[in-house]
C-alpha cells in the first residue's frame, strides 16, 4: 500500500497581544481583549484549522500574573498547541508561574525563572526556535553572546529540518524612527549565525504592530501585524510615537514538501462569505 502524501503544516502567528487584566482597555480605547477572541474567532472560521499558534512577545502589557491569567482564560478556546515567546512587556517570571504547563519555557536557564526562555522544539515537519532577546525593564532587545552560542548549537542539532526562528524584537531597521531606536541590539551578530543555518526558512518576529519583511542572513525576516491597534507608518526619522487603528490581523505560514514555506497576510474579523467569480457573460466560474 502506498503510503498517503505528506499534508501541508499550518503555523499560525499571532503577536503583541498587549492583554490587561479583566479586559481592561489600553489607551482608554483599543480593547485588546476583545481583539483576541476576534482573531481566535478568525481562526477558528477559517476553512483550515491551524496545526499551531505561535505569540511572538508582549502577551500582556504590564507583566503582571493577573494579566496572564486572563490571557490563559481567553487562550484556552483554541484546540491546537500554542508556544509563547515573552516580548518587552512580558516578565519571564510572572509568565512562568502561570503558565508552568508549558514545559519548553523552562528548557533554558537551570530553574532560574528569570533566565531567558530559548527554546527549540519539532511541530510537524518543522523545527521552531524562540529566542529571547529581551532586556528586563528595557524596551529594546538585545542577540546576547551566550544567547547567540545556544542559538547556533540549536540550529547546529537540525541542519536538514525547516526552522522558523522566533524572537520579539526584528533585527533590522524598518524606517519607523521611534520603533528603531528600540529595536535589537547585535543584530549582525544575530545575522552572521542565521547565516550559517540555511534551513531557516523565516525570522519571524512581533514588536512593530505591522507587516514587514527583509533579506537577513540568507533568508527572510518580517513581523507580523497586530491583532488589535497597529503602530503609525510614518517614516520620518522623527516621527512621534503614535499607534492607528487600522485593520488588523496575523501571519500564517503554510509549509508544503514541495512548495516550501509561504507566508500569508491575513485579517482578522468577519468579512462576510466568500463570493463566486463570474465570466464577462455571467457565467459563474467553478
Amino acid at each position: 500500500m502506498n503510503a498517503a502524501p505528506p499534508l501541508p503544516y499550518l503555523v499560525a502567528q499571532l503577536t503583541d497581544l498587549h492583554i490587561k487584566a479583566g479586559g481592561k482597555m489600553s489607551y482608554r480605547m483599543v480593547d485588546t481583549a476583545g481583539a483576541l477572541h476576534t482573531v481566535i474567532d478568525t481562526l477558528l472560521a477559517a476553512p483550515q484549522l491551524p496545526d499551531i499558534v505561535v505569540v511572538t512577545g508582549d502577551l500582556v502589557d504590564f507583566g503582571d500574573e493577573r494579566e496572564y491569567r486572563f490571557l490563559r482564560d481567553i487562550l484556552q478556546r483554541l484546540p491546537m498547541p500554542i508556544r509563547l515567546l515573552p516580548g518587552n512587556h512580558d516578565h519571564r517570571a510572572s509568565l512562568r508561574r502561570v503558565f508552568a504547563d508549558h514545559d519548553y519555557l523552562f528548557a533554558y536557564g537551570d530553574g532560574d525563572d528569570d533566565a531567558p526562555t530559548h527554546y527549540a522544539m519539532d511541530a510537524g515537519p518543522l523545527r521552531l526556535v524562540g529566542f529571547d532577546c529581551t532586556m528586563p525593564g528595557r524596551p529594546g532587545g538585545r542577540a546576547e553572546p551566550d544567547g547567540l552560542a545556544w542559538l547556533d548549537a540549536a540550529l547546529a542539532a537540525a541542519p536538514a529540518q525547516p526552522t522558523l526562528v522566533m524572537l520579539h524584537h526584528p533585527p533590522f531597521h524598518t524606517g519607523i524612527g521611534h520603533m528603531d531606536a528600540q529595536g535589537l541590539e547585535n543584530a549582525a551578530a544575530l545575522e552572521a549565525v542565521i547565516a550559517r543555518h540555511p534551513q531557516v526558512e523565516r525570522v519571524i518576529c512581533g514588536h512593530l504592530h505591522r507587516h514587514i519583511t527583509r533579506r537577513f542572513g540568507g533568508t527572510i525576516a518580517m513581523t507580523a501585524p497586530g491583532p488589535a491597534h497597529q503602530v503609525a507608518l510614518d517614516l520620518s526619522p522623527q516621527a512621534a510615537s503614535r499607534f492607528r487603528l487600522e485593520p488588523p490581523g496575523y501571519l500564517l505560514h503554510w509549509w508544503h514538501p514541495t512548495h516550501g514555506l509561504v507566508t500569508h497576510l491575513a485579517a482578522s474579523g468577519d468579512y462576510g462569505p466568500q463570493h463566486p467569480f463570474f465570466d464577462a457573460d455571467g457565467k459563474l466560474i467553478d
